[in-house]
């Protein structure tokens, strides 16, 4: 199997990753963490080098490219712990292209592949613990209109997103509209995540809501698989300059009159680091290439991506907090926002434990040593 990038793979990288470096520096972070952890003007640079519409087909003003590319494109923003929720946007495009109908794509996919328009996937409810299947928001339909009536919590950006992808029960069977934040009953309170990231909890009261799909929870575990996939690359960004971040320290910190890097049981360490952060890398791919399959496949091999990632996550994560010592846990100093990076991402469209149980559910009659 070939895993070697293409050259036009290659060049949207190097396109990204400029980008991060020079225009997305820590101090512009800081700053837009101080201004609420969101900022419009970072998006729209984003959305000008083509990302957001890059899940979107060119019939509707995208780049109409892949997994692996978004795989590529959020291994960079990691590696800048770019805050903007350009992984919602892949998510929206993903689910509005391929279940919505026509006339809902024309409305929505242009706007969101120009950057015009940010929609966010409102899915989690108090009392889910990350299972897709519990859902308490409720859809009636009267007139061929449909209202919806819930709550969401941890809505990325939701008070600042223009709509949101909302699951919720119509007839007993989960379904998805798209519900806009100006829309009648709609209440968004915003607040900042450990990260510095922007969240909300957002409620519905009867809100006017434009119906995607009846086949929601296919729908919806397929947004939350490419969510994951998402998290997975972005895992590997963060972790690689993390790992960067924590050589580069240990090379210039002195203890005794020599580096610390020389210290034997340290370089042990980093190698450990290094070796869960090539585990990390191998599985994301394998996440990002089985987007693909069929769902029992592509369901199977997110939860086995997402508990090696998180297990590399939180690894690295405290491992370069410790090789720092007191100076890594300061919020003047960079590899404490990587950690906090680290820790959230973990959580991010289930945990480690709940991913290990997934796995565990999807394991056959043959798995084992004696099949």
């Amino acid at each position: 199997m070939d895993f070697d990038f293409s050259e036009d793979q290659e060049q949207l990288r190097d396109a990204v990753r400029k980008w991060v470096d020079k225009g997305y520096d820590f101090e512009r972070r800081r700053a837009i963490v101080n201004a609420g952890g969101f900022d419009r003007a970072a998006y729209n640079e984003l959305a000008e080098l083509g990302l957001a519409g890059l899940y979107v087909s060119e019939e509707h003003g995208g780049m109409g490219m892949g997994p692996v590319e978004a795989m590529v494109v959020m291994e960079e923003l990691g590696r800048g712990i770019v805050l903007e929720p350009l992984a919602q946007t892949l998510i929206a495009s993903a689910v509005l292209q391929t279940h919505a109908p026509a006339a809902l794509q024309s409305a929505w996919l242009p706007r969101i592949a120009g950057g015009e328009a940010i929609v966010v996937l409102a899915h989690q409810e108090r009392g889910a613990r990350h299972h897709l299947n519990r859902c308490k928001a409720e859809a009636k339909e009267a007139g061929g209109q449909w209202t919806v009536s819930g709550t969401k919590s941890i809505v990325p950006v939701g008070d600042q997103a223009d709509a949101y992808i909302v699951p919720a029960l119509a007839g007993g069977q989960m379904a998805l509209f798209l519900v806009e934040r100006g829309a009648a009953g709609v209440k968004a309170e915003g607040y900042l995540t450990q990260d510095g990231a922007r969240a909300a909890e957002v409620s519905f009261a009867n809100s006017p809501a434009q119906l995607i799909t009846k086949n929601g929870q296919t729908a919806l575990e397929e947004a939350a698989d490419i969510g994951s996939a998402c998290v997975c690359a972005e895992g590997v960004g963060v972790m690689d300059k993390t790992l960067a971040i924590t050589a580069e320290y240990m090379n210039t910190r002195k203890q005794f009159g020599v580096p610390i890097a020389t210290f034997q049981a340290l370089r042990h360490r980093i190698a450990d680091m290094k070796m869960q952060l090539e585990l990390a890398r191998s599985m994301s791919y394998y996440a990002s290439l089985k987007l693909k399959t069929p769902e029992a496949e592509r369901r199977q091999a997110i939860a086995r991506a997402r508990y090696q990632l998180g297990n590399a996550m939180r690894f690295v994560g405290q491992s370069a907090v410790q090789l720092h010592g007191g100076i890594g846990v300061t919020d003047e100093y960079i590899v404490s926002h990587y950690f906090k990076k680290l820790t959230q991402l973990e959580m991010t469209f289930g945990d480690t434990l709940h991913h290990l149980g997934e796995v565990s559910n999807r394991m056959q009659d043959t798995a084992g040593v004696f099949a």
